[in-house]
């Protein structure tokens, strides 16, 4: 295990230095990587590190695209494209407490499928901001449906639900390509010594099993990204800048300089918060749905 944790800090230290590099992640995010990274990629091993390539990798090429058309939208978000610790603790969180439970018990399932679900709801969640508030179409409020300005938190659009939905199937696709050997799939196509290599069985689901429990990971995924805006429309903090008169999620300061008021929600209930439980209501409905069945 030793050996495995100090391979995990090499590979999780030249990622959070590139993304660093590549301005995706802040100081402290890429201290928080280098030890998430850590976990995941030692006690997990290539399948769990692949879930959480995907993610990153991915929402963070997207947070770098745009980036002229969405700079103007940065008055309402709380933190701007480089995640910090907190941002990186509050959506990879989660599947990192999956993965320190399948270091307790490897012959578990639900530990993988509860750390993929996760990442499936962070991906979901990431790949709706940033492309939902490209819709030419105006968002609308998931509690009352009524418009919302592009970025407003709780307001969702078709585009952002398809982007939530194909941010969510990017890291289902690859845990339905990845699965834990001891679920009874394995990896898809590789002979039996890579696999044994990689930590994989040889295969017993079906396909059509894996196309099921594809769809419930994606599923699951932009569920819990709905989760995400519900809180947003609800219970989250939302400031107002009395200078521009817009609502906003930066505290105590707006963009423009002017202290910023609550509007609504409670106080401590930021976005970071918002997202942990994004992750984790996309995780739990998982993990429930795998006992079920």
């Amino acid at each position: 295990m030793i050996l495995n944790l100090l391979l995990g800090l090499v590979l999780a230290a030249a990622i959070a230095f590139a993304a660093r590099k590549a301005r995706a992640l802040s100081r402290s995010g890429a201290w928080a990587a280098l030890a998430l990274g850590t976990v995941i990629f030692g006690l997990g091993g290539f399948g769990w590190a692949m879930l959480l390539l995907a993610f990153f990798i991915s929402s963070s090429l997207l947070s770098r695209l745009f980036g002229r058309r969405k700079r103007a939208l940065d008055e309402k978000f709380s933190k701007g494209s480089e995640r910090d610790a907190w941002q990186v603790l509050a959506n990879g969180g989660v599947a990192g407490i999956f993965t320190l439970l399948h270091a307790f018990d490897p012959s578990a399932t639900w530990p993988w499928v509860g750390c993929a679900a996760a990442l499936a709801a962070a991906n979901a969640d990431t790949w709706a901001t940033e492309l939902g508030v490209l819709s030419p179409a105006p968002p609308r409020m998931l509690t009352s449906l009524r418009r919302a300005e592009p970025g407003t938190s709780g307001a969702v659009s078709g585009a952002g639900l398809l982007a939530a939905l194909g941010g969510a199937g990017l890291v289902a696709l690859v845990a339905g390509a990845l699965w834990r050997g001891h679920t009874g799939l394995s990896f898809v196509g590789l002979p039996y010594s890579i696999a044994d290599l990689l930590g994989a069985a040889p295969a017993e689901f079906s396909f059509e099993q894996r196309a099921a429990w594809f769809g419930i990971i994606a599923g699951c995924g932009l569920a819990g990204s709905l989760v995400d805006s519900l809180l947003g429309a609800t219970l989250q903090a939302v400031y107002r800048c009395p200078a521009c008169r817009k609502e906003t999620e930066r505290h105590p300061l707006h963009t423009c300089g002017a202290p910023t008021s609550l509007a609504r929600g409670l106080p401590w209930l930021n976005n970071d918060w918002v997202n942990a439980a994004c992750t984790l209501s996309g995780a739990l409905l998982a993990v429930g749905l795998w006992f079920w069945l």
